[in-house]
């Protein structure tokens, strides 16, 4: 079993849940006691958080960057990002830990093609809809991925930021998450990407009314399938 370095915190509520997934689903591809070998780097998400608002995208590379090094120097064998928004930085982390990145993107984008999805809405931060480097990547792949309008795309990020992260789930935000959900299937999306590892929290994928792929358990998926070398 090849050993896991996660780069974690952002948040640390999804990240819990990285945690509890990548050790049940090694448990469940090799049985009794067995769990995933894991070494985690849990930032403070609150200064990063406001390096993403400034738009210093260079400094969270830098940190990012010495976190990957520090997790490859104590014994990682390839490395994930416990977070979609943080992809942007994705070059700066492979290239500083010099042994595999698990991209979350490409993981979501096998998931939604197995799914037979070729048009999906991308919920997720407004970084993560917002910039090209989320969206172009799956197009990459051949999916013609798209966020909600710019007003619902504002709400969402809050919702995220203000609430999920912080562990708060609010009744009246899953409705607003389900009508803007709604909205994209009016405009043509025949699938979900549930694109911040915090939405998994709100909603269950199983609940949704196209297919669903919970990023989170796309990228947990790809990384066991990676660690057990299958």
């Amino acid at each position: 079993m090849r050993t896991l370095g996660l780069i974690g915190g952002i948040s640390a509520e999804s990240t819990l849940v990285y945690y509890q997934l990548l050790n049940r689903l090694v448990r469940e591809r090799l049985g009794g006691l067995h769990s995933a070998k894991l070494i985690l780097w849990s930032v403070d998400f609150a200064p990063v958080a406001e390096l993403q608002a400034k738009g210093d995208w260079d400094e969270t590379g830098r940190q990012f960057a010495d976190a990957a090094r520090r997790l490859v120097t104590a014994g990682a064998e390839a490395l994930m990002i416990c977070a979609n928004t943080m992809h942007l930085n994705a070059p700066q982390v492979a290239e500083a830990g010099g042994v595999p990145l698990i991209h979350i993107a490409d993981a979501t984008a096998e998931a939604l093609k197995a799914r037979r999805v070729s048009r999906p809405l991308l919920l997720a931060t407004r970084f993560t809809m917002e910039k090209p480097f989320y969206l172009d990547r799956l197009r990459r792949q051949g999916l013609d991925g798209f966020a909600p309008d710019p007003e619902d795309r504002e709400r969402l990020h809050a919702i995220i930021y203000d609430e999920l992260c912080q562990g708060v789930i609010r009744e009246d935000s899953r409705r607003a998450v389900l009508e803007i959900l709604a909205r994209g299937q009016a405009a043509g999306a025949d699938g979900i990407i549930f694109g911040c590892t915090e939405i998994g929290l709100l909603l269950d994928p199983a609940d949704m009314p196209l297919p669903t792929v919970d990023s989170a358990v796309a990228h947990c998926e790809a990384a066991v399938a990676f660690a057990l070398g299958g």
